[in-house]
């Protein structure tokens, strides 16, 4: 019998991962087409000059064990270790497997990292999530303290009955005093609307299990006892004490599992752009493809299609046309692109009040929220603290300035000498640095980096319905369902599409309710 095919749309982690479990469990031959140069998506790795960066860093965890063993098949856990480890004499989980690698030797390895995100608001520094602890009394002060402890008893006692937007949704979880300190400018810098104009989804995939009673439930059981297991599966996700992270980034896994896809008899081609998808009644028979260097159009026959295209893009290049009403929802959906900084300091100015060890002095987050209002700023990541071998010279520090904003806006036109010195200006006026110390700095734009939960989002149904009514397409990963999805959800949407062709279920209801229902993603 001739070999079914499988055209898979987009080399992220939905993407690879669709093409890596067709190649280990069914006959059907992979064959991936990717819009740009890279493999990753919004997971990929940049290098610039011997550093690397990426599209703002991804952690790896995740409350399914199929997919943390799924990684670690990829790239084994440490078992000595890493530059930084030793360096500080920390004490840390290594893998006791025979043979396991030593990141001072071997480049095909998961580091076990510890995790620390603050918020920075009012030249301050809060924890992420916010902890009952004495600094944050402190910073805060005895008003502020007060009116957030009144305005979440209000909450509490008149909630909001109908949850019509993710103001509503912070509302409800953490009083309106706590809602407008650190939620409500951070969000609305990342999304560019009022988070009255933003649907309550969110909130609910985002953050469903945080909320004051579990942060302050959190605080004091961490007083005396951390979960220092593996796993964590006691501890809610936004708690999370540690990860595991590939020691060349984030992208390493990703190039990882595509050198696999290839070994194995998949093939992948980047600067590919699908743009038609070609149907007869309710199954894609084709695809047609544009390479972007030669812009020679080839038609590809097809068994299968996966789609981690922005639905967008999907329904734009079906052909017959999908039916008006879809192409209304779809052309009114929204995403929110993303510009990153990498920037290369001798130094930081401010340092750490924490008793964190750290290397030369640096902050020890991995990541910081900019919540101040007299910057556009969102977030600084400190690649150092990350992996070690992320930086070409450990005496320098390797930053991650990222800005949220809209194909085509003032920010997006920047010209790249302009946004840099723009951003220098911006994160020495907080004092996190001082120009001096500024070495080098790239930029890197990423477009549709979020998916947007207003504009034609809440009528969303309409391009579902219509997509699962196509029998042998699956929409998958974050742009592919429109949906703000972990990578790990990304993965599981993947894995659960290629075991419905396995097993014959033509519903894809499961696909869907990955990071839609409470704790699903920890029961597959």
């Amino acid at each position: 019998m001739e070999q079914k095919i499988a055209i898979i749309i987009g080399a992220g982690p939905a993407g690879l991962t669709a093409a890596y479990e067709l190649l280990e469990k069914t006959a059907i031959k992979p064959v991936i087409f990717e819009l740009s140069s890279d493999i990753g998506g919004l997971s990929k790795t940049v290098r610039y000059k011997g550093n690397r960066m990426d599209i703002g860093p991804h952690r790896f965890f995740s409350k399914s064990e199929r997919v943390m063993n799924w990684w670690q098949k990829m790239l084994p856990l440490q078992g000595k270790p890493a530059r930084d480890d030793i360096i500080l004499k920390r004490k840390l989980a290594l893998s006791t497997e025979e043979n396991a690698p030593d990141p001072e030797t071997s480049d095909r390895v998961m580091l076990f990292r510890n995790r620390l995100s603050r918020i920075f608001f009012l030249g301050s520094f809060f924890d992420y999530p916010i902890r009952l602890k004495w600094s944050t009394l402190k910073n805060l002060g005895v008003q502020k303290i007060l009116r957030i402890g009144a305005s979440y008893i209000n909450s509490k006692l008149i909630p909001i009955k109908f949850e019509k937007s993710l103001e509503d949704f912070f509302i409800n979880r953490f009083g309106k005093e706590l809602y407008q300190i650190f939620f409500k400018d951070y969000t609305e810098k990342v999304w560019g609307v009022p988070c009255s104009r933003i649907k309550p989804e969110w909130g609910r995939q985002r953050i469903k299990g945080l909320s004051i009673g579990k942060a302050i439930g959190h605080s004091l059981s961490s007083s005396f006892h951390k979960d220092s297991s593996f796993d964590q599966k006691k501890t809610e996700t936004s708690f999370i004490e540690h990860f595991l992270y590939p020691k060349l980034g984030a992208g390493q896994m990703w190039e990882e599992v595509a050198r696999q896809i290839v070994a194995k008899g998949g093939e992948i081609y980047t600067e590919s752009e699908v743009i038609e998808i070609i149907r007869s009644g309710k199954q894609v028979t084709g695809v047609g493809v544009r390479n972007n260097i030669t812009d020679l159009k080839t038609k590809y026959d097809c068994d299968y299609v996966f789609s981690s295209m922005p639905v967008k893009n999907l329904v734009q290049s079906m052909i017959p046309e999908a039916p008006s009403s879809v192409q209304e929802v779809a052309n009114g959906l929204m995403y929110r692109d993303f510009i990153i900084i990498g920037m290369l300091l001798k130094r930081l100015k401010r340092t750490d009040e924490t008793k964190t060890p750290t290397i030369n002095r640096l902050l020890p987050d991995n990541w910081i929220y900019i919540q101040e209002k007299a910057v556009k700023l969102g977030r600084v990541t400190i690649f150092n603290n990350w992996s070690p071998y992320l930086v070409k010279d450990p005496d320098t520090v390797w930053l991650g300035l990222e800005y949220f904003c809209n194909e085509g806006d003032e920010l997006w036109n920047k010209p790249d000498a302009e946004f840099i010195a723009f951003a220098i200006d911006e994160i020495a006026l907080i004092e996190i640095i001082d120009k001096e110390d500024v070495l080098d700095a790239t930029v890197v734009r990423m477009k549709k980096a979020y998916p947007a939960y207003f504009g034609a989002y809440e009528d969303f149904q309409v391009i579902r319905d219509f997509t699962d009514e196509i029998e042998n397409l699956f929409l998958v990963g974050r742009n592919g369902m429109h949906r703000y999805n972990n990578t790990d959800h990304s993965m599981l949407t993947a894995m659960l599409a290629v075991e419905n062709i396995i097993k014959g279920i033509p519903s894809k209801d499961n696909i869907w309710q990955v990071n839609a229902e409470d704790d699903y993603h920890e029961q597959v």
